[in-house]
């Protein structure tokens, strides 16, 4: 489990589904994600997925962010340990739209960078961001993150082709 100032950062577990329910099944909200479930089943599917074990090559591994002085679950983040080599991963992160605006995703993203680069060793950290998705375009380069090229219309996500924007952070440029 990470911590930061005002989160407990851990592994999603089943008992977590009807909380991400709430947040991730707000279509408005998330209009940029893939994954918009609409049955609390589609939850129980996703998680269910979620590897007991990190840092295994070709995988996402879910992580959840509890609000400490409410002990509520807020937002999620994802980590895509991408290839072969264990030096790459890439991030994703949903957030329920009442913690938007108030630094609750700049201060776990940074806790996950963090470790990523210091404990894992990771060389390089990606994120694929929708262009028109301003907020997580700043929120990444609030963390240093820059961008590295615009894919057009390379991703199909709820039926309509969307272009996708990659921005890089490489260990030594991290803070």
């Amino acid at each position: 489990m990470l911590t930061t100032q005002r989160t407990f950062i851990r592994p999603v577990k089943s008992s977590d589904n009807e909380q991400v329910f709430r947040y991730r099944s707000d279509a408005i909200t998330n209009k940029y994600q893939g994954f918009i479930p609409k049955t609390l089943q589609e939850v129980d599917t996703f998680i269910s997925k979620n590897l007991a074990k990190t840092n295994q090559n070709n995988t996402w591994f879910q992580l959840v962010i509890i609000e400490k002085s409410t002990n509520t679950l807020i937002g999620d983040i994802g980590i895509h340990f991408i290839g072969n080599d264990g030096f790459q991963c890439e991030l994703g992160c949903t957030f329920d739209k009442d913690y938007h605006g108030q630094g609750f995703a700049t201060e776990t993203l940074k806790a996950v960078v963090s470790y990523l680069f210091k404990d894992l060793n990771k060389h390089r950290i990606t994120a694929s961001i929708d262009p028109e998705n301003i907020n997580s375009i700043r929120l990444f380069e609030r963390l240093g993150f820059r961008k590295e090229g615009h894919f057009r219309k390379s991703l199909l996500i709820n039926g309509e082709w969307v272009d996708d924007v990659i921005y890089g952070l490489l260990s030594e440029e991290f803070i």
